[in-house]
């Protein structure tokens, strides 16, 4: 089920996907493996994929609101505008929050939305 809006709460080891609509949510997890070797940029390399991962999961979807740490947000921004600028453009936001619930970080997407879409000019389809 492809739905026009999705939060995602991202660290370095892991993101939330929840796409969602008036009445439903579909929620999927995308995990970091890491690569644990000696070989210099090893780190960066296994962040990359992830982070690629994460990008690869928001296919389809109109209107993405990222949240998560500080750090996490910064990293995940430097990697969609470098490596994944067709991405870019369907991210709207980027909110800094710590630890929510998966019912929180709804009703925080949901509010958002509304906001957006309301400057936007754009109806929220339902």
């Amino acid at each position: 089920m492809t739905m026009f809006h999705a939060v995602v709460q991202i660290d370095h080891h892991q993101a939330q996907v929840l796409q969602f609509d008036a009445e439903h949510v579909q929620a999927a997890k995308v995990k970091a493996h890491t690569h644990h070797t000696r070989q210099h940029q090893s780190q960066v390399r296994s962040e990359h994929e992830f982070f690629g991962h994460v990008c690869d999961a928001l296919d389809g979807i109109a209107e993405v609101l990222v949240t998560g740490g500080k750090t996490a947000l910064a990293d995940f921004r430097h990697y969609v505008e470098k490596h994944r600028p067709h991405t870019a453009p369907r991210i709207v936001g980027w909110e800094t929050v710590d630890h929510p619930t998966e019912g929180q970080l709804v009703a925080l997407a949901r509010q958002y939305f509304l906001k957006y879409d309301r400057m936007a000019g754009v109806p929220t389809p339902t």
